[in-house]
């Protein structure tokens, strides 16, 4: 078995169009023999997440899983590699970067033991 890293993209549909320019972006771990294998696990996992549900506004909600967009096996990456990236816009820079440190530093505190 080798582990690969797979992104998927699922469309958030709010009120049967209110809102379809929302994207989800996830990156998963799948475990498998092959790439194709792993595809295809990726694609199940999308597939089984779709959902439609009523929010807090009682609207319609509706994930819809696009496809898998990424596969990299994880023996294939180099220490330091790029692997995943996105841009924000924020309107409010500063409150962003506090709210970032300060997750940074509950990591820290919670799971590492140089805190």
């Amino acid at each position: 078995m080798q582990s690969y890293l797979v992104k998927l993209l699922f469309n958030i549909n709010i009120n049967e169009g209110e809102n379809r320019s929302q994207f989800d972006e996830q990156v998963r771990l799948v475990r498998s023999c092959s790439p194709e294998e792993a595809f295809l696990k990726a694609r199940s996992i999308g597939r089984n997440e779709e959902e439609l549900f009523l929010n807090s506004d009682n609207k319609i909600v509706s994930w819809q899983f696009i496809d898998v967009i990424e596969l990299l096996a994880l023996d294939q990456a180099s220490d330091g590699e790029h692997l995943f990236s996105t841009t924000r816009k924020e309107e409010d820079h500063s409150s962003y970067i506090n709210f970032i440190k300060q997750k940074a530093m509950e990591l820290q505190s919670k799971n590492l033991t140089f805190a």
